[in-house]
């Protein structure tokens, strides 16, 4: 049995769960997240506090408890305070800016390179060097960051490209010339 799983996930003042034939909905100042759940698991909403509970004891739903819980806790937290993710751009010449809902960016290449924002991510470039990303779906807002970093990961030699905040780049060093 999952040891996360079973811990209750409590709602703030603000934030409002409803569960229905769909699955679970969650609303709070920010916005609302909708999820279906599996049928192998129920969930108890109560007035402070969110359950959830398996139905049997397989190995496959001992595999959903514990990631379901985290999912739920993760929607009550992003319309409650919402996520945020920073991305730092290294090199010579690389930097980027916000169009519209399009963040460009140079990255060395012959072009610049468009990424179109998806609905419910909001991005901020301090710099030309940091791209601050928010948003309440953390799914989304991980995956639009890994997205973006794509477009040019950091090389082990020189450390340009586009890189995590808390990431730590391992060097190399380079070639030695011989005599």
């Amino acid at each position: 049995m999952s040891r996360v799983g079973k811990k209750p996930i409590p709602i703030p003042k603000e934030v409002k769960v409803v569960l229905n034939n769909e699955g679970l909905m969650v609303k709070g100042p920010r916005g609302e997240l909708n999820r279906s759940m599996p049928p192998e698991l129920s969930v108890q909403v109560d007035a402070d506090k969110v359950s959830i509970h398996p139905q049997d004891d397989s190995q496959k739903v001992k595999a959903l408890f514990g990631l379901f819980r985290t999912l739920v806790a993760n929607m009550v937290k992003g319309v409650s305070e919402g996520f945020e993710r920073v991305l730092e751009i290294q090199g010579v010449g690389y930097r980027a800016e916000v169009q519209e809902n399009q963040l460009v960016l140079n990255l060395g290449y012959s072009h610049p390179v468009s990424f179109q924002l998806p609905e419910g991510i909001s991005v901020q470039v301090e710099r030309q060097t940091r791209v601050v990303l928010r948003g309440i779906d953390r799914d989304l807002l991980g995956l639009t960051a890994a997205r973006i970093r794509r477009f040019r990961p950091p090389e082990p030699y020189k450390g340009k490209g586009i890189k995590y905040q808390e990431e730590k780049i391992r060097r190399k060093v380079g070639k030695t010339g011989s005599k």
